[in-house]
């Protein structure tokens, strides 16, 4: 795939079953899960949550809070970090918060939004924008906050957005984010979906917590910028992205479920906060029965080839690095699944009407992942879920798609999310952030002030996403 981070070696990738020594060797049972029983749900998730947590070093000995070791890259740590919060509020179960809150507090940077010094050099707009959506996780969640001395959630958040407004740019495609920051890195004539449509989620989260038009303002900006670009077609089907040398006059015709799963979350946020506006109605709507479509199939059963996995299904699938035989997918791209987890499960919180076409389909793919869950006789998930044996991969990411899918068949028991004035407790600071890449706005570039609004009390967001590079010799890049 043209954009894929230009770090990784692609060799490396589908190769768990050699590095296992067998692949499918060492199946056990697969997870028990009764979708009708909360006990379960919770011990299905619990059992994922600590599969996962062993491939985390941060907190031991020599190792750095926040980060995951190699293949995988800093945004993928930080949303690792975002499904741990939602663990804690959907499960109850509290046992990983102070690793959560030291990992992301570690990783704020000297200017408090999420450029650690350690990361800008390869830091793209996406990569920031999924630790801020973390920080709004811990807000929305209203999250143990950290102590006084430490920036809150709400500040994180609002200072990764008024960083990423600061690099709108109008030079081509008549405005849009780029997909890096910094002019040295591959990607940065691309603007991609996930780094326009990070910010559109983010903008309509800060507006709905803080109660500020110009969250909202910006949120509205976005979307229509995006509608304006192939990216998004007027059927709703989301494209990759498109590149700024060709005015963004065409797009990379890549389905990703995270694409289409910030959309839908930005779009839910905005219906809620405009108290069911019928616009942001028709676009809700049609994102989540539209744009989804592609994502989820039938199952293939035992033995026959991914391919045959047959459309219009109620599974959810990684169609762009599934399907092939063998598997495409690289380090990042495994967990992408449990962002539209999560992201359609809030859905069903703030437009209640979408609940009857989602939550079937996540309890369809719950069950399903379940079955995939039988990796290393200690419960490993793998990635299709479509398939009833296990498919020989697992990792963090494949961790993190089952746990999503798995807790956010919780959603119905726990409150939405709250704002500052019903709930919130993280205490903002609207003129935070705004300078963090220490770059002037180029030629082309618009420069904006600092959003300053009465109803800044609370906040989130957190999860940024940073290339580490691959080292290609690596044969132990799964923790067992």
């Amino acid at each position: 795939m043209y954009f894929r981070r230009q770090a990784q070696a692609l060799g490396v990738l589908g190769v768990l079953g050699t590095l296992l020594g067998g692949g499918y060797a060492q199946v056990g049972a697969a997870i028990t899960l009764d979708v009708t029983s909360a006990d379960s749900i919770k011990a299905a998730a619990g059992l994922v949550a600590y599969n996962m947590m062993k491939v985390y070093t941060g907190n031991q000995t020599g190792g750095t809070p926040g980060l995951l070791p190699q293949p995988y890259f800093w945004w993928e740590a930080g949303s690792m970090f975002g499904q741990l919060i939602h663990y804690w509020y959907l499960t109850g179960d509290s046992s990983y918060n102070d690793v959560v809150s030291e990992a992301i507090q570690f990783q704020v940077g000297a200017n408090n939004d999420f450029m650690p010094q350690n990361q800008t050099k390869d830091l793209g707009n996406d990569d920031q924008v999924f630790w801020a959506f973390t920080a709004m996780d811990a807000a929305e969640l209203a999250f143990p906050n950290p102590p006084s001395s430490d920036p809150s959630w709400l500040s994180l958040a609002q200072a990764v957005f008024n960083d990423q407004v600061l690099r709108w740019e109008t030079g081509a495609c008549g405005g849009g984010l780029r997909w890096q920051i910094y002019p040295f890195n591959a990607g940065y004539d691309y603007k991609n979906t996930i780094s326009n449509g990070g910010l559109f989620q983010l903008a309509a989260r800060l507006a709905r917590y803080t109660g500020n038009q110009t969250y909202a303002d910006w949120a509205e900006k976005t979307y229509d910028w995006i509608a304006s670009t192939p990216i998004l077609t007027p059927d709703y089907q989301v494209w990759d992205g498109s590149s700024r040398t060709g005015n963004c006059s065409g797009a990379v015709q890549t389905y990703w479920t995270y694409n289409v799963g910030t959309l839908i979350s930005g779009c839910a946020y905005m219906y809620n906060f405009t108290n069911g506006n019928s616009t942001w109605e028709t676009r809700l709507s049609g994102l989540v029965n539209n744009g989804t479509s592609v994502f989820f199939v039938q199952t293939a059963g035992l033995n026959n080839p991914p391919e045959q996995a047959p459309p219009n299904g109620m599974i959810m699938a990684e169609v762009a690095c599934e399907f092939p035989t063998p598997q495409t997918c690289d380090p990042d791209e495994p967990s992408f699944k449990a962002y539209l987890s999560r992201w359609l499960a809030v859905t069903t919180q703030l437009a209640p009407w979408t609940a009857t076409f989602i939550m079937p389909r996540l309890t369809a793919s719950a069950q399903a992942a379940a079955a995939q869950c039988t990796g290393q006789a200690t419960n490993m998930c793998g990635r299709r879920w479509y398939q009833t044996v296990w498919d020989g991969y697992f990792g963090v990411g494949e961790q993190m798609s089952a746990l999503s899918v798995f807790q956010n068949l919780l959603i119905e028991k726990v409150a939405a999310p709250v704002t500052a004035e019903k709930g919130g407790t993280s205490v903002g600071n609207p003129a935070a952030g705004g300078a963090g890449d220490n770059q002037q706005p180029s030629s082309g570039q618009v420069a904006l002030g600092r959003v300053v609004g009465t109803g800044d009390k609370a906040g989130a967001g957190i999860l940024t996403a940073l290339s580490l590079i691959l080292i290609i010799g690596a044969t132990w890049w799964m923790i067992v």
